[in-house]
């Protein structure tokens, strides 16, 4: 047997997908395809259907507003700021340009923090303990006011620079949010600061706000942005007082507290953050 001509091949291709005498498209007749058709239509419908149901039951053992697996997220990391393009916060004191974007970070970051928003927003609570609130768990949660006045020379109030013009910058720390965490085991957990590596004496004094540099208790447990809606996490301000200048200088600000790890070295976050500040005259 020879081979098929292009023309014999078009024949059979035309042949397959409608024959005439038998009325059939691509073998099969149209009761065939029906039939066919109707079987996977059944098909696909019943397996969808158990997989919408199978989401179904799965959601309703889920709840929206807590989380049902937790122990991944607990104890807490840390962030600062400014935070522009790294943990270098490098400028000279004689160049404005060269510290204005911390400032301007600074301050569109603690608007949320302006008094007349927190006194709008939140309520003066009891400090020292733990505000926990009660009711159905979808009920909207009350906030404690966080006042950016209470970070005194670090609040930009007093110094809009925050102290960079003089080459005294201030950084705040936060503590991320965790649901329903309460921090401190009872005690207030506090902010230490010091050179990582390097000679202790590049940084000679750190003054932290409020107080002496806690989280007070109030301002937890948190939870969570559904019914929590006004919750301003608390801060801790360091104001770099007295840093070497013209020099690198590492710094790590850890969290210190009953059941606070900051110990691991291969996450920086977790219990403390490193960073490193570049003060140029």
């Amino acid at each position: 047997m020879g081979s098929k001509t292009w023309r014999e091949l078009a024949g059979d291709l035309k042949l397959f997908l409608w024959n005439r005498e038998e009325r059939t498209c691509m073998g099969r007749t149209a009761t065939s395809w029906g039939l066919i058709l109707l079987f996977y239509f059944v098909f696909y419908t019943c397996l969808a259907g158990m997989f919408a149901f199978c989401m179904y039951v799965m959601l309703l053992t889920l709840s929206p507003y807590t989380p049902t697996y937790r122990d991944r997220v607990s104890p807490p990391g840390v962030m600062i700021r400014p935070y522009l393009h790294g943990f270098t916060i490098a400028f000279n004191v004689s160049k404005r340009s060269t510290w204005q974007p911390y400032v301007d970070s600074m301050h569109r970051f603690l608007a949320a923090y302006d008094d007349k928003v927190q006194e709008e927003k939140n309520i003066e609570c009891v400090a020292g303990r733990y505000f926990v609130q009660g009711g159905h768990e979808g009920e909207e949660k009350k906030a404690c006011r966080f006042k950016r006045s209470l970070l005194q020379s670090c609040s930009g109030l007093g110094d809009p620079t925050f102290g960079y013009s003089r080459g005294q910058p201030c950084v705040l720390l936060k503590m991320n949010r965790i649901i329903g965490y309460r921090p401190g085991a009872g005690v207030p957990v506090s902010v230490d600061c010091k050179v990582q590596k390097g000679n202790e004496s590049d940084l000679r004094s750190v003054d932290f706000y409020p107080g002496n540099g806690t989280f007070d208790l109030m301002y937890y447990p948190y939870y969570g942005k559904i019914t929590h809606v006004n919750y301003t996490s608390p801060l801790v301000a360091m104001h770099f007082t007295d840093v070497k200048r013209n020099n690198l200088v590492p710094i790590q600000c850890s969290l210190k507290g009953e059941g606070i790890i900051n110990d691991v070295n291969n996450d920086r976050f977790l219990g403390r953050i490193l960073f490193t500040l570049s003060i140029g005259k």
